[in-house]
């Protein structure tokens, strides 16, 4: 399709503890929490809002001799391609296309021009992360008024060129139109016609489309990055090579923290032909205590040669096993004097203490590890005087400054290069590998590629810790909430990755990670409530807690979810009709705009629509052994919430405990959906997730490290164990919200409330194994 010209006829648009807590490093940037909200906020991204304050120039109204830039989030060529510049991580969720679907909505643009570009670390981009749901929701408003911007500078440029009134324009299909006449934007960029500069005041007042004129959003779409994946061209961190580069393994110690070398031994190593050099990493930033590299000509000579290196350490054995950490976590709920309020509503502990009676639970989870398909790697170059990376990397704003510290450069000298990630799903957020990488080119002065076996991988996880919360109840004689006291012990990841995104507790005592305790708030109308969360220090000795898809809702959802369907059993309520009653929206859960729209309304219109689709009302039907069960669930963050709504149906051997899931269906409100497709694929693939997480995956600590270190024994979930999945979207124009990690969350509650609907036994452990079914069944 030719990109250029005038035409004159008239087409159809086309649509811790020893570990090394992050503040010191984080002083080179001045990263603050309050820095890092005010930079994810439209106005501070949209211009460019820098580490310690500085500001990269003039970032709207670029015209050069590539083309023309409106603002800085994408370029419009000579030729008429439209580059959208990416800042987010792709690891399978297609956000390049989402993204860039926004912009061409206000730009009306041809979606045929229009291309993804993934940026590196140049610092007019701002914070990069890729987490948290957040990616589209967090980038609408600005990429939306970047759109509209160049829209807007367009039409008025194609009107003069066009000798129309400006007021008869419209921009359809990357063209400016009057009547039957028509310039390509294309055209109107190369005549160097168009040079309208905005600023901030600007794009702040620039009013966008009604919904009712969308052409691109919530409609379907052929993601752009699949040709690659699917003909192999696609690269990926461990794809990437340069002139020079040489393979290296890590050798490490034996438990996360606390060791160092007393000696080492690489006779063995230097016996295979190929091998170079062991490299003792000296590692200022503290990440990497008592680590080797060992470096070769290949990787599977540098594999084998990190087996044979021996090496002698000293621990100082601070490490727990998974029954120690999960006995801190008992100890730490039922210690009143622990943790920090997350949130609370009246006194609900007078309401405890004074009632006569009071439904209590204890809700478990182990620790899960991420194996991502794509191992860890990471690749480390000088070229001159500016070092480069390339990996894998979901959080650069925070990994660039540790491996700047570690390398003893300023930040300007070191660039990270974006690859596609082969599964992320929170491991890749905070990259400490890339430092033995970088340290080890350092010591060869030559590129290195680092890349851990799996086993390497799974040992040095930044795993979902292992957590404990005690959930207490007291309602009246109707089943109201009158009191809802919720704790969770647990490893908290930003601590030890980003403390200064801890924020302070509500009663102004301490801190709290909101990322150990989302999900907790719930939308249940209550009259009286406390959340806290409260870390674990025996986790934060033992491993580096890390974020997993959904974090902390996939087991705050998982004792919500399972302690209102006890009450509702409790008080001789059906569990979906005590539900309806107690999603009242009132108060803070009748939501605010723009993001909370309607509240826990539309979470109880999810829940409607899942309990007719699911056929809720004939389940007394099921034959014996045969159950279904119900869980709400509102995604990562509350100021953000997806709305999704699940029926869980299960079959329960009675004399194994073996439960087969035999259909999930799910029911999603997730505002506008900008790539329609993308969106179901994320919600399909978390569900699936929800389910591995509900009845296979978890692994235990022994001495410090995971028992299980790889898919020999770790078993997620198995094609022969993928149950018949019905999925739906509530369709509307309220502003969308995160896909990431929701699917997830509501799995699992559902999953053992259909199994209590089944077989009258009740599991409040995670993951749900066949010994605890029986032994349930038997209490």
């Amino acid at each position: 399709m030719p990109l250029h010209g005038v035409r004159a006829d008239s087409e159809g648009d086309q649509a811790g503890r020893p570990g090394p807590e992050r503040g010191a490093e984080m002083s080179a940037v001045d990263v603050t929490r309050r820095w890092f909200l005010a930079s994810l906020g439209s106005a501070a991204v949209a211009t460019g809002f820098l580490p310690g304050g500085a500001q990269a120039g003039p970032l709207f109204g670029d015209v050069s001799s590539r083309g023309y830039s409106p603002t800085l989030w994408y370029e419009i060529s000579g030729d008429g391609r439209i580059l959208v510049h990416v800042t987010r991580a792709e690891m399978g969720q297609h956000i390049g296309t989402a993204l860039a679907r926004i912009v061409a909505e206000e730009l009306e643009a041809n979606w045929d021009h229009v291309e993804v570009v993934h940026v590196d670390t140049d610092p007019r981009w701002g914070v990069m992360i890729t987490g948290g749901s957040w990616s589209v929701h967090k980038s609408f408003e600005e990429l939306s008024r970047a759109g509209a911007a160049g829209r807007i500078a367009l039409l008025e440029a194609g009107a003069r060129m066009l000798g129309a009134p400006l007021k008869d324009c419209v921009a359809r299909a990357s063209e400016v139109r009057h009547g039957a006449r028509a310039i390509s934007y294309a055209d109107i960029v190369s005549s160097g016609s168009v040079t309208r500069q905005f600023t901030e005041e600007d794009l702040k007042a620039i009013a966008l489309k009604p919904a009712s004129e969308r052409r691109f959003l919530n409609r379907d779409a052929a993601a752009r990055d699949v040709p690659s994946k699917v003909n192999g061209t696609a690269v990926y961190g461990i794809d990437r090579k340069v002139d020079g580069m040489v393979f290296a393994r890590p050798v490490l110690p034996p438990t996360r923290y606390g060791n160092s070398i007393v000696s080492w031994d690489d006779g063995a190593a230097r016996k295979l032909p190929g091998y170079l050099s062991t490299v003792v990493i000296d590692d200022p930033t503290g990440t990497c205590q008592g680590w080797l590299v060992a470096v070769a000509e290949s990787w599977p000579v540098a594999a084998k040669a990190a087996d044979l290196i021996a090496v002698s350490y000293r621990s100082d054995g601070g490490a727990a096993s998974e029954d120690q950490m999960l006995a801190e976590g008992a100890r730490l709920v039922e210690n009143p004097s622990t943790g920090g309020i997350f949130f609370q509503e009246g006194d609900p502990l007078m309401r405890i203490a004074e009632a006569a009676a009071l439904h209590e639970g204890v809700y478990r989870t182990h620790t899960v590890l991420h194996m991502h398909l794509e191992a860890l790697n990471a690749l480390a170059w000088q070229d001159g005087s500016t070092w480069h990376v390339h990996a894998g990397n979901q959080w650069q704003s925070v990994t660039l400054p540790l491996v700047a510290e570690a390398l003893g450069i300023d930040q300007a000298d070191l660039v990270f290069e974006t690859s596609y990630l082969g599964g992320g799903f929170g491991r890749r957020l905070y990259c400490e590998y890339i430092v033995p990488a970088a340290l080890a080119a350092k010591k060869m002065g030559r590129p290195v590629k680092l890349i851990f076996a799996r086993s390497d991988d799974t040992k040095f996880d930044q795993p979902r810790s292992p957590t404990v919360q005690r959930l207490r109840s007291v309602t009246d004689g109707r089943g109201a909430l009158l009191a809802y006291d919720h704790r969770c012990a647990s490893g908290w990841p930003t601590r030890s990755i980003f403390p200064e995104f801890l924020a302070p507790s509500a009663d102004g005592h301490g801190t709290v990670d909101v990322f150990a305790i989302n999900g907790a708030d719930h939308w249940y109308d209550t009259a009286s409530q406390r959340i806290q969360a409260i870390c674990s220090d025996v986790v934060h000795a033992t491993m580096l807690p890390g974020y997993l898809r959904s974090v902390a809702p996939g087991y705050t959802t998982w004792a919500v979810e399972t302690h209102i369907d006890e009450l509702a059993h409790k008080l001789g309520r059906d569990p979906a009709e005590y539900r309806r009653a107690l999603l009242g929206a009132k108060g803070r859960n009748g939501g605010a705009a723009p993001h909370a729209v309607g509240g826990a309304n539309r979470l109880r219109a999810v829940m409607e629509r899942v309990l007719e689709k699911a056929g809720w009302s004939a389940r007394e039907a099921l034959p014996p052994s045969k159950g279904m069960g119900l869980a709400l669930g509102t995604g990562q963050e509350r100021d953000m919430p997806t709305w999704i709504a699940t029926v869980a149906q299960v079959a329960v051997d009675t004399h194994s405990g073996a439960v087969t899931v035999e259909r999930l269906t799910s029911v999603v409100d997730a505002g506008t959906l900008a790539h329609p497709d993308g969106a179901l694929a994320q919600v399909e693939g978390s569900m699936l997730w929800g389910l591995s997480l509900a009845l296979f995956e978890s692994t235990e600590y022994e001495k410090g490290l995971p028992r299980d270190l790889n898919l020999d024994t770790y078993t997620p979930l198995r094609m022969t164990d993928v149950p018949e999945l019905d999925i739906e979207f509530l369709r509307n124009d309220h502003m969308p919200v995160g896909l990431g990690e929701p699917g997830v969350i509501s799995i699992a509650p559902a999953i053992g409330n259909a199994i209590f609907a089944a077989i009258g036994a009740r599991v409040r452990d995670l993951p749900i194994r066949p010994a605890a079914v029986r032994a349930a069944m038997g209490a």
